[in-house]
């Protein structure tokens, strides 16, 4: 065995042993899916999971077997957000089923009161009515009225419901789209949000004529924080990266991680100069960062990245406006890294020593 190999081996052992004397800790129970949770919680692979670890452990002390049944199915579960759709969609469908029922109640009643007024309308110019007759006549209509009006007040109260009831699927639809699009280890988009948002500009370019570009990084020497100091400061290292490009990009641009440590940067705005600038910003400000470790305050060093930037062309496709930011980036790695490149001829090179 390597010793990187060996290096790997350890620490999933030193994670392993951390975590099951935290289910000792919290009282959990010895399950597959306790140790799921615990080592997920001690990897830091899922900062949501993490944060939920924390919250309830300091509200009750303690991590039983139905809390981690729960934080299984929430955080680590691949099947809860296909099991959520289809829940919220059967309840839908019922919902609808209901609304559909109601309305055609209210259709009938409504039906029924309008044979009432015609009716009325015939009596009251019949040439027996009287007094009496009148009389009874009003009485009917007030009965009908009344009853039109209390459906209708049913149907309102019903639809009031209703509205609720699909708002609130709506919005845990809407919860479970975005986290089928977004990284857990970042919090960024993932590489099917970037895929999806990317089609989309280059067809809206092709089909207005816009302006977009397509910005690409990659973490210089990515392999070597995980090799020297273990794949939790390396997905630390992620998570500064990513955090930056949140800082430094507006919300009209998309940022994602769709690679190992890669990231790329939808710009549907501008053209190349706008997304270099914006390249070079990401660039400078990644560096400007210092990873320090956590227990003993030493200086990890810092991170750089390397950058290509690629900006739509006439008969470009998603495919290929991904390949030549990608030739732009792998560029920049054979030109010493930590720096951005542009694509066009004989692509020009923006370097910061």
């Amino acid at each position: 065995m390597s010793d990187l190999s060996r290096a790997d081996t350890d620490r999933s052992l030193a994670v392993g042993q951390r975590a099951i004397e935290l289910m000792k800790a919290y009282g959990s129970s010895a399950s597959p899916r306790s140790y799921a949770v615990w080592y997920t919680y001690v990897s830091g692979h899922q900062p949501l999971l993490n944060e939920a670890v924390k919250r309830i452990a300091a509200e009750h002390g303690a991590l039983r077997d139905d809390t981690i049944e729960v934080l299984y199915d929430t955080y680590l579960d691949s099947r809860r957000q296909v099991v959520e759709t289809e829940r919220a969609g059967t309840t839908l469908l019922s919902e609808m089923e209901q609304v559909l029922e109601m309305l055609d109640v209210a259709l009938g009643s409504t039906a029924r009161y309008g044979a009432s007024l015609q009716a009325f309308s015939q009596d009251i110019v019949a040439p027996t009515v009287n007094r009496a007759r009148l009389r009874d006549l009003v009485a009917s209509l007030i009965v009908a009225t009344r009853d039109v009006t209390a459906d209708n007040r049913t149907l309102e109260a019903r639809m009031r419901e209703s509205r609720e009831e699909i708002r609130s699927l709506h919005e845990m639809l809407e919860a479970v789209r975005v986290e089928s699009l977004t990284d857990p280890l970042t919090g960024i988009g993932n590489r099917k949000l970037f895929e999806e948002v990317l089609h989309k500009a280059v067809g809206d370019a092709v089909a207005n004529r816009q302006s977009i570009a397509l910005i690409v990084l990659d973490i210089d020497h990515f392999k070597r924080f995980n090799d020297v100091y273990g794949h939790l400061t390396g997905d630390r290292v992620l998570r500064l990266v990513a955090l930056t490009m949140r800082e430094m990009v507006d919300s009209r641009a998309t940022i994602a991680r769709f690679g190992g440590e890669e990231f790329g940067v939808i710009v549907p705005y501008g053209g190349r100069d706008d997304a270099l600038d914006l390249a070079e910003r990401i660039r400078t400000s990644v560096m400007g960062r210092e990873l320090v470790k956590r227990s003993s305050g030493e200086s990890l060093g810092r991170v750089t990245v390397s950058v290509g930037v690629a900006a739509y062309r006439a008969g470009d496709t998603a495919v290929s406006l991904i390949e030549r930011a990608d030739q732009c980036m792998f560029a920049a790695k054979r030109s010493g890294r930590n720096r951005v490149v542009v694509d066009e001829s004989g692509l020009d090179v923006t370097q910061v020593a």
